[in-house]
């Protein structure tokens, strides 16, 4: 396999790092894991809905060796001054405790806490640096990393796992029963079956994954993340997990109510989201906003989703955008930064669509953007964005990405 210039500067750099922290990778893998770009539905995999989106050029890197030493020895590129994070099998501090608050090392921690809690015998430690180039919020991080160290500890034990579904649902239990994380599915989904050049189309109903080209003669776009240079604390600290409570209340109203629903994807009749709305708005307001967004969302998922059969970007765009101006009236989960780079962005012609990315409050937001257009919002950014969010004036970033698979492993890098 044909390692890419990015990857070779990645890897450059992690050799770097492991003689800085004294980590043995020599003649080891190096395993590759993409960050993802939803473009339907974002907060729609708690909600039941259908899911579309990219895996895109911005990475997670592992290096990693068998160590034979039956203990696991990690150091972060990112995370320094958390030094190695050493433990033995079988050996991690308990869920959600005070010892894995503040440090990256709760991701390996709950990964091997996960895979023997699922029946995986796992005899082989390893030793491995990890380098990422993902922004911290929009884009998946957390997910990109429990994926690839999951991956990576059942190869180093001679495990395959056939069913992907069952590795998507081990990342996400790393986030919700080790670390507390209350996210769903999307991220995880996203990036493990993320192929090269084509769209994802998740079908929760069926369980089912599609892949889905663009169409022929579409207008040459790039997606466009906007990093806001903002710091989102976990999902468990932060705005999404009281969305996720609010809908997961107004389910449990409805089904007291004797409505026949499971989560709030199964209100897609017009007249049934009247009859919800006109009865809990009075009393309920805010989740029916919650409702709103959720249902037009649904509303407008297969239009977009003919639209990129058809290569019709522009519609594409016009619905990203759209579904972002929901998130921020109805869904309520977006932030100052994040419509500041909205706002900017939607200024500049050429710029198809526009919205906050991933958990809310902080991190990123995106756009669908012509070709012969980036560098004008490049501009845009650089002058406009300063001025609405000084604080963050040196900490921002304009990042240009590919569509690409979401798992690469390189076998002959490192000597």
């Amino acid at each position: 396999m044909e390692i890419t210039p990015r990857d070779e500067a990645a890897v450059d750099r992690i050799r770097q790092l492991s003689e800085q922290a004294g980590v043995n990778i020599s003649g080891g893998k190096v395993r590759r894991t993409s960050s993802r770009f939803c473009l339907s539905v974002e907060h729609g995999d708690y909600n039941g809905t259908e899911l579309f989106g990219v895996g895109t050029d911005r990475f997670i890197w592992l290096a990693y060796r068998p160590n034979g030493s039956g203990k696991v020895r990690l150091f972060s590129g990112n995370f320094p001054n958390d030094g190695v994070i050493e433990f033995a099998l079988g050996e991690v501090p308990e869920p959600k405790s005070e010892a894995i608050a503040n440090t990256w090392g709760r991701f390996p921690y709950g990964v091997e806490y996960v895979l023997r809690r699922e029946g995986f015998e796992l005899k082989e430690g390893i030793d491995g640096v990890v380098y990422g180039d993902i922004p911290g919020g929009g884009m998946s991080r957390s997910a990109s990393l429990s994926l690839n160290l999951i991956l990576s500890l059942l190869d180093a034990n001679g495990i395959e796992v056939e069913d992907k579904f069952k590795i998507v649902g081990m990342a996400q239990a790393v986030e919700n029963d080790y670390i507390g994380s209350p996210c769903g599915q999307l991220d995880q989904i996203m990036i493990l079956f993320a192929r090269e050049n084509m769209g994802t189309h998740y079908d929760p109903k069926h369980r089912r994954v599609d892949y889905v080209e663009l169409g022929a003669g579409a207008t040459d776009f790039r997606i466009v993340v906007l990093d806001t240079g903002t710091v989102r604390p976990g999902l468990e600290k932060s705005t999404y997990k009281i969305r996720r409570a609010e809908c997961e209340k107004l389910v449990s109203l409805l089904q007291n109510d004797g409505y026949d629903v499971s989560c709030l994807a199964d209100i897609k009749d017009k007249e049934v989201y009247e009859k919800i709305t006109g009865q809990f708005n009075g009393s309920h307001g805010d989740l029916c906003d919650r409702l709103k967004y959720v249902f037009g969302a649904q509303q407008r998922f297969y239009e977009m989703l003919d639209a990129w059969k058809a290569g019709e970007v522009e519609t594409v765009g016009r619905i990203f955008r759209e579904d972002g101006i929901g998130l921020r009236d109805d869904y309520k989960i977006s932030g100052p930064e994040l419509e500041a780079m909205c706002d900017i962005a939607r200024t500049v012609p050429g710029v198809l669509g526009e919205r906050m990315l991933g958990g809310g409050d902080k991190g990123a937001s995106g756009a669908l953007v012509e070709a012969g257009s980036v560098d004008k919002l490049k501009a845009a950014v650089d002058t406009g964005y300063p001025e609405k969010c000084p604080k963050y004036k040196d900490k921002y970033a304009v990042h240009v990405c590919k569509v690409v698979e979401g798992v690469r492993v390189y076998d002959n890098l490192l000597g």
